[in-house]
Order: C-alpha cells, then sequence, then structure tokens
C-alpha cells in the first residue's frame, strides 16, 4: 500500500486527492479530497499570461495543499497541471512557485499535453465502469475550464483528443450576456461544433457502448437532472440517465440568470457564471452522439483525472 497525493490544476480549479493505493489491485482508499475555485486560466485566452491575482491564489492554494500532504504522511506526490498551464506565456513563474511549494517532496508540475490529460482522465473515469459490469467500448468525455477531452477504449486507451473548449473560454469567448442571448450560443455552438469536426477527425464514435461524462460541468448537469437538494456525490456517481434528461437539464441551465444559478441548492459559487457554457458545450456533444452513434443513455463518473493522477504514482 502506497499513500500518494495527486494534484491536478486546470483552468478553473484545484483540487487534491490523498489516498492508499493498493499495488495490486489498483483500488484507491480516499483519505481526502479537496477542491478549490481558482480560475488560474481567468483571461488567459484573451491576453496569453496568468493574471497576477489568479497566479497568487493558485500557489498560495498549493501550499496548503503541500502542508495537507506533509500531515498525511503522503509517500508520493504528483503535480499535474492542465490548459492554462500550457497556453500562458508566463507558465515558467507557476512551474517555479509550485517546485517551491512542494520542495519537500521533490516535485514540479508537470504540464502535460493533451494526450497524457486524456489517458489520465480515462484510467480514473472507467475503473469503477469495468468493475461493476458497465459495457465498452466506453467514450469518456472531459469537459474542463479550458479544453475537453475525448478519450475512446475498454481496458486501455484506443483513441484521444483534446480540444479548446471548456466552460471558462466559452464563457469568456461567447457567453457575456445574463442569460446568454441567442446570437452568442450560436456562436459558441458554431466554436464546439468544429471542435467535434476535429475530434472525429481522430475518435471514432461509431460501436460506443458507454457514453461517460466526468469533472465539474458534468457532475453539476447531473446533480440537476436529478433534482438534489445538497451535492451528493455518492447520488452522482455512477447514475445512468437517459440523454434527452441530461439535454433538459442542459438547457435549464443555460437559460437561467446568474442569480437563478446561484440558488441551486447544490451549486458551487465558483461555477455560477460557467456552467452555463458546460451545459452548452455537454449538450452539444451528446445531441452529435445522438445523432451519429444512436446514444441514449449517459452515464456520469465523480472519478476522473485526480483518480488517474493517483493511481499513475501507486
Amino acid at each position: 500500500m502506497t499513500r500518494v497525493g495527486a494534484i491536478d490544476c486546470g483552468t478553473n480549479s484545484i483540487r487534491l486527492l490523498v489516498a492508499d493505493v493498493d499495488g495490486d489491485s489498483g483500488a484507491l482508499t480516499d483519505l481526502i479530497r479537496r477542491m478549490e475555485i481558482v480560475r488560474l486560466g481567468h483571461g488567459v485566452d484573451k491576453t496569453g499570461v496568468i493574471a497576477p491575482e489568479a497566479m497568487s491564489r493558485t500557489l498560495a492554494q498549493a501550499r496548503e495543499y503541500a502542508a495537507q500532504c506533509s500531515h498525511f504522511g503522503v509517500q508520493k506526490v504528483r503535480f499535474v497541471a492542465t490548459s492554462a498551464s500550457r497556453d500562458a506565456r508566463n507558465a515558467q513563474e507557476f512551474v517555479d512557485g509550485v517546485r517551491d511549494a512542494f520542495d519537500s517532496f521533490g516535485v514540479a508540475p508537470e504540464v502535460v499535453t493533451g494526450h497524457e490529460e486524456a489517458s489520465l482522465s480515462f484510467h480514473g473515469a472507467t475503473g469503477d465502469l469495468r468493475a461493476t459490469g458497465v459495457p465498452g467500448p466506453y467514450l469518456v468525455v472531459d469537459i474542463g475550464g479550458g479544453s475537453t477531452e475525448f478519450v475512446r477504449g475498454t481496458g486501455e486507451v484506443e483513441q484521444a483528443r483534446s480540444v479548446d473548449v471548456g466552460c471558462v473560454r466559452m464563457t469568456e469567448r461567447h457567453l457575456r450576456s445574463d442569460p446568454p442571448t441567442p446570437a452568442e450560443i450560436a456562436s459558441a455552438v458554431a466554436d464546439i461544433e468544429a471542435a467535434i469536426d476535429q475530434v472525429t477527425e481522430v475518435v471514432a464514435f461509431g460501436g460506443i457502448g458507454t457514453l461517460v461524462g466526468v469533472a465539474g460541468s458534468v457532475t453539476t448537469i447531473t446533480a440537476h437532472a436529478l433534482r438534489l437538494r445538497t451535492y451528493q456525490p455518492e447520488k452522482i456517481h455512477l447514475s445512468h440517465l437517459s440523454a434527452v434528461a441530461i439535454i433538459e437539464a442542459c438547457t435549464s441551465l443555460l437559460s437561467m440568470t446568474r442569480a437563478q444559478r446561484a440558488a441551486l441548492p447544490f451549486m458551487h459559487p465558483g461555477r455560477v457564471d460557467v456552467i452555463g457554457a458546460g451545459a452548452l458545450v455537454w449538450a452539444t456533444i451528446i445531441e452529435r452522439m445522438q445523432r451519429e452513434a444512436g446514444v441514449t443513455q449517459v452515464v456520469t463518473s465523480e472519478h476522473d483525472i485526480l483518480d488517474g493522477i493517483a493511481l499513475s504514482i501507486g
């Protein structure tokens, strides 16, 4: 058994998982999971740099996570940084700050490629699916703040593609009104459809056994579809819902004002202004899968890249 610390730092949030990994079975036993909205990627699409306030927030959180890893006696740490850290011109300042925070573990952030990000998401998301007999091949869709990963496979990754559509990026590019106007929605959909076209050049949609959605936008949409009164990960994880029900939940969130979203009992405050774009991305993908692959059901997994990071070092 190895005690590991996995950190996933994306465009919108930074997350920590401290877990014990069974080297023989690959089973994870959680000790702590945390998520904070830090918006590392805020404005990067427009300016090309990480804003000073976002840098400060994220590095402060990294120092807190490093302290928790020490407190729990973590043996191995892996810190994975995604879209914002790939895109920003001042990414080196971020790398240096994280290296300082985790100095006692000898760890620097890995600014992973889109393909590696996709692979980690796939392995994190599909372990429980295989264990409970959910049929493959799986198409795992990980909607982040800056990018979305599509990964097809059963036991291993067979095809993968990362594209630059995410809830923060689409909000900043297109959905500026409250609620978004039809013209803004149409321009965002055009971007998303073009990105899906890029995906289909690499990833086959035909013959998919199960469409799997992961990460915060997807789990929040599922909470809305389930009409949860609080955020309950145990009800969200491995839920099977009709594609129609998920699309209806997406449409509902997109049409709300920010004040209406903020009043939803399961809504994290840091997702209020970007969940509409996340919902639009997810609905557009599901509608495409309905047309091209005959998908009628969607499975949501609470396990994702964070679990994949932990498994990769256990």
